[in-house]
């Protein structure tokens, strides 16, 4: 069984949920806080022990590769002003030289593409996939605990969450099989089946470990939905010769390329900061109570 040592961060995508403010700025650099969304991903792999990063780039994404670089300028100006705190920040985010890779996609032609364009930096290993628009939110990053389930079972490993049983329209959802370690054997994956047809109501939420052989299979896998190169499409096709495993994600993965999970992220993570959760909390409440006067007022 190889080490996970890359991962893959897709960033190529153009952001249309996000439109206009995406215009003319990646998705991926919208903040959270006072972080980009790809920063999150970035720390969440390094957290499980991702030695080397391939970025799937894009037209226009240029500046999330100048993010991940030094900034002299910006450098000198801190220690001039002595602002030591944010220097070291900075310094704590970066990786090291070497550890990155940027590769172009070229043409928007689906996930299960964008994966297809980092099979020469990869090799023939296994590597871990994160899509940087599902933030990990509360205790141990998501790809910590699915590589944990990895190093005890091997294979390809997926992370799932619980929807609501009435919404697996919604995502792609996986059959629950027998019981090992913290998760369970897929028995299926189905991409958004109805309610009366899905096998369970445990769906992917954007954490893999893939083995090379997925590369293979995206080399000459057909066009799906939206007439993409779908991933989960190679991955159906891949567990007919080898095992998949999905480990439940014990926190919260907030969807960040929608508008209600940004919100929703960036309300979870200043309330988990000591030095914001006070005036965000006293600010939310506010809201409610005069939405409530409003409401009895109508």
């Amino acid at each position: 069984m190889k080490k996970i040592r890359k991962a893959v961060i897709p960033v190529a995508g153009l952001g249309t949920r996000f439109l206009p403010a995406t215009k003319s700025m990646p998705k991926e650099m919208l903040p959270v806080v006072d972080r980009p969304v790809v920063q999150y991903a970035v720390d969440e792999a390094f957290e499980a022990g991702i030695e080397h990063i391939v970025f799937v780039t894009g037209r226009n994404k240029a500046v999330i590769e100048d993010y991940f670089d030094l900034h002299p300028e910006l450098i000198g100006t801190l220690e001039q002003t002595g602002k030591k705190t944010q220097l070291e920040a900075l310094e704590s985010m970066l990786p090291v030289a070497g550890a990155t890779s940027f590769i172009r996609q070229q043409s928007p032609q689906g996930l299960g593409h964008a994966v297809w364009c980092a099979r020469e930096v990869i090799g023939n290993e296994p590597f871990a996939l994160l899509l940087p628009d599902m933030v990990s939110f509360g205790g141990r990053g998501c790809l910590a605990e699915i590589t944990d389930l990895y190093a005890e079972t091997g294979g390809n490993v997926i992370a799932v969450e619980r929807c609501d049983p009435s919404e697996t329209n919604k995502y792609g959802i996986v059959g629950r099989g027998a019981e090992i370690g913290g998760g369970f054997e897929v028995t299926a994956m189905v991409e958004k089946p109805a309610p009366a047809n899905a096998p369970s109501n445990f769906y992917i939420n954007g954490r893999y470990i893939l083995q090379p052989e997925i590369f293979a299979l995206l080399g000459n896998q057909q066009r799906g939905a939206g007439n993409e190169i779908q991933l989960t499409d190679a991955m159906v096709r891949l567990s007919r010769d080898q095992p998949f495993f999905a480990q439940p994600f014990l926190g919260r993965m907030f969807d960040c390329g929608s508008k209600e999970g940004f919100i929703q992220a960036n309300i979870a993570f200043a309330l988990a900061r000591n030095d914001m959760k006070g005036p965000v909390f006293e600010m939310l409440q506010e809201f409610v109570r005069s939405h409530e006067r409003q409401e009895e007022a109508a």
